[in-house]
C-alpha cells in the first residue's frame, strides 16, 4: 500500500519556485510541473499543478517571478494554458503581453 500524500504548504510551493527559478536566471524558464515534480512522488504531482499555478500568480502579483505564455511575460489576468515560470528580471523593463 502506498503511504498517504502529505501535500506540501503554500509556503513550500512558493520557496520551490523561488529557489528554482533562482537557480536558471531571468534568462531562462522553468516548467511548473518541475515544482511539482520535486515535491511529490510520482503518482502525485499532477494534484500539485494548480496550487503550484496558484503559488506563481502570487509571486507575479508581488512581482517576484515572470510568468510567461509564448514566451513573453504576461500580466496575472492573461495566465491561461500553457505557462512557463521565470526569475522576474533585472534589466530593462518588460511590458507585459495581453495574449
Amino acid at each position: 500500500m502506498t503511504p498517504p500524500f502529505a501535500r506540501p504548504s503554500p509556503e513550500a510551493l512558493t520557496a520551490e519556485i523561488l529557489r528554482r527559478t533562482a537557480e536558471t536566471g531571468s534568462d531562462k524558464s522553468i516548467c511548473p510541473s518541475e515544482v511539482a515534480r520535486a515535491l511529490a512522488p510520482e503518482e502525485h504531482w499532477r494534484s500539485l499543478m494548480g496550487p503550484v499555478r496558484d503559488a506563481a500568480l502570487a509571486l507575479l502579483r508581488e512581482g517576484r517571478i515572470e510568468i510567461l505564455r509564448k514566451g513573453k511575460p504576461v500580466s496575472a489576468d492573461a495566465v491561461r494554458g500553457v505557462i512557463r515560470l521565470r526569475a522576474a528580471g533585472t534589466g530593462a523593463p518588460r511590458e507585459p503581453d495581453e495574449a
